[in-house]
């Protein structure tokens, strides 16, 4: 009888990488091809966004997988003409999100910003990304940004945080 099963679930499975064929109109081009009949590459990730940490990734050093260079531009000066969004506490957010970040209460929508950690006077360009709750509520940081400003990892630092320029 399990043996039965075994076999029935599998059949099914391997029916379902083959519906698509089925119930695509006869003509239709298959959605993973252009017009030539070639398949088509798959999105290439932005460049501009550090790759994921290993699976067996231990330390903060494994987690931020930021290049260099990445840093180096985050912590670049941000030009004039940026607004003072107010301060937040932050703490340590999904480590295994990379790149330059800030979930917060203080934006409604996406946008590019600065944060500036006053006890160390460091900052770093993060992407501004909006969550629920009051603009009182903390707000939740990347590992490689938290790191940028000279935070301890297991701290909850107030930040000041600023948009545009």
């Amino acid at each position: 009888m399990r043996t039965a099963i075994t076999v029935v679930l599998a059949l099914s499975l391997s029916a379902c990488s083959s519906a698509g064929e089925f119930f695509r109109k006869p003509g239709a081009a298959d959605p993973a091809t252009n017009a030539e009949g070639q398949t088509r590459p798959e999105a290439r990730p932005d460049s501009a966004v550090a790759p994921p940490p290993p699976q067996n990734a231990r330390t903060a050093e494994e987690f931020d997988t930021t290049s260099a260079e990445e840093r180096a531009a985050a912590a670049a000066p941000k030009p004039a003409g940026e607004v003072s969004l107010g301060s937040t506490v932050a703490s340590l957010g999904d480590v295994a999100r990379p790149g330059f970040w800030l979930e917060t209460p203080l934006v409604t929508a996406p946008a590019k910003g600065r944060v500036l950690n006053p006890a160390t006077g460091k900052s770093a360009q993060v992407d501004l990304i909006p969550i629920d709750g009051p603009a009182t509520a903390g707000s939740r940081i990347s590992l490689a940004a938290m790191r940028l400003l000279e935070a301890p990892l297991t701290d909850l630092p107030t930040i000041q945080v600023f948009s545009g320029g």
